[in-house]
């Protein structure tokens, strides 16, 4: 009789110890793919708040281009040149600024992308070189506070 309870402890003890380490593979399975996933969400804000910024600063380029030429021969082609250039720089910029949006929900760094975007847009409007610098300046100075704001989220752990 004791031999029987010897197994059925025996059996018990096994059972008991497969069923408590499956539940530990669960939930490290779980956490493996919570940190998987929150990676992967930190790279590819990483890679989109970047190519935003680079873009709206080749994008700022274009404005200033594009009102020099302007003042040199708003009839020439290489203004026709350097607006076209600036359209297509602006395009990028709203693109990358709709990938910000589907990355986040955070209304400050939604905020201050579409503030960078704007200031930028308006450095081409200046009416003369003190304008044109103090709109460029707001415009530098509004891309930096979008990559400040979006910084945090992407030194977040577990964001």
């Amino acid at each position: 009789m004791e031999a029987i309870w010897t197994s059925v402890v025996a059996v018990g003890g096994t059972l008991l110890g497969a069923v408590v380490t499956q539940l530990f593979q669960r939930h490290a399975s779980r956490r493996g793919e919570s940190f998987a996933r929150s990676e992967a969400l930190r790279q590819e804000r990483m890679a989109t708040f970047s190519a935003f910024a680079a873009a709206a600063e080749e994008y700022r380029h274009g404005q200033a281009d594009r009102w020099y030429r302007m003042r040199q021969d708003p009839d020439g082609q290489d203004f026709v040149r350097a607006r076209d250039e600036a359209h297509r720089l602006r395009t990028a910029t709203r693109q990358a600024g709709y990938r910000i949006r589907l990355l986040t929900d955070d209304p400050e760094v939604i905020l201050a992308a579409e503030r960078a975007y704007a200031c930028t847009r308006d450095v081409s409007t200046a009416r003369d070189q003190a304008g044109r610098d103090a709109l460029d300046t707001r415009a530098r100075e509004a891309i930096e506070t979008f990559v400040a704001r979006a910084s945090p989220l992407i030194h977040r752990t577990g964001a």
